[in-house]
């Protein structure tokens, strides 16, 4: 697929939520495709070049920013949307430091994640409110 594509790369471990984000996603993409490891997901992002990935925190292993980096290098140019479940400002500050585009609070799935896709597609950043107070 080109850059050009309308496509998200979806990361997460658990299955169930996968589908539930993917239901979402469905509604503005063309194409969702979904992982659940860290190498599948670079292989992903290199392969397919999407336009978005969203993403596990948790997938990072505690390397936030050596995640990210390689993202940026396998998939220049997409936007970075993470899913956590810490609501800590700290947390969110971090991930944008590292290059995240978007946080948004799993818990707030249903209200946050496609106004966090339309912000980071306009150029913006986007943090859940819960997590920005």
């Amino acid at each position: 697929m080109s850059s050009e594509s309308n496509c998200v790369l979806l990361a997460d471990r658990h299955h169930g939520l996968r589908d539930s984000v993917r239901g979402l996603l469905e509604t503005e993409f063309d194409t969702v495709f979904m992982v659940a490891t860290e190498s599948a997901l670079l292989e992903g992002a290199r392969r397919l070049n999407p336009t978005v990935v969203v993403l596990d925190l948790s997938l990072s292993h505690g390397d936030l920013d050596g995640l990210l980096q390689r993202l940026g290098t396998c998939a220049p140019g997409a936007k970075l949307l993470l899913l956590s479940v810490h609501d800590e400002r700290t947390v969110a500050e971090s991930a944008l430091a590292a290059g995240a585009h978007a946080v948004v609070l799993k818990r707030s799935l249903a209200t946050d994640l496609m106004p966090a896709v339309d912000a980071v597609l306009a150029g913006q950043r986007f943090v859940s409110p819960e997590i920005a107070r």
